[in-house]
């Protein structure tokens, strides 16, 4: 029996370019949030720049604005993603995402089963996202409201 994690992507469109003044609240945050989601039980993987720095440095491929931002990781079950999520300390920057990101036209989100074995690229997260955005929900990609069952 294959054993999977839970791999997922999320976009964000800064409100300015990371290194402006009117982020240095959200940039001071992104490593002490980082080193919480990396000590969450559950945790895997998660995504980072050339340097190791955090993913909000990363190119989203196919972008046409230098502002989306992505954050991508894995978690063994979906449980341990809502517990970071909703639970932990990163609950109250969630509930700031507005100071600093923008409304985005269309789907930001996407989470997908993996093999335990492997990790995803930032290429195939965004061609899950907009195939999620495109078809539905499928194994493909979901969304957190309806998420679905790992693979048998």
């Amino acid at each position: 029996m294959t054993r999977h994690h839970l791999a997922q992507l999320n976009l964000g469109l800064f409100r300015a370019p990371l290194d402006s003044d009117e982020m240095a609240e959200f940039r001071r945050a992104l490593d002490p949030i980082n080193a919480l989601a990396e000590s969450t039980p559950g945790f895997v993987w998660r995504l980072k720049d050339e340097s190791g720095g955090p993913s909000s440095l990363v190119e989203v491929p196919g972008a046409d604005d230098p502002l989306w931002a992505p954050n991508m990781s894995v978690w063994e079950s979906l449980d341990s993603l809502r517990h970071f999520m909703y639970k932990s300390g990163h609950a109250s920057y969630l509930r700031r995402r507005n100071e600093w990101f923008e409304r985005a036209d269309g789907l930001i989100n996407v989470l997908w089963w993996i093999p335990a074995d492997e990790l995803p690229t930032l290429e195939d997260a965004v061609r899950r996202l907009r195939h999620l955005e495109a078809h539905g929900p499928s194994q493909e990609g979901f969304g957190l409201a309806a998420p679905l069952d790992p693979p048998a």
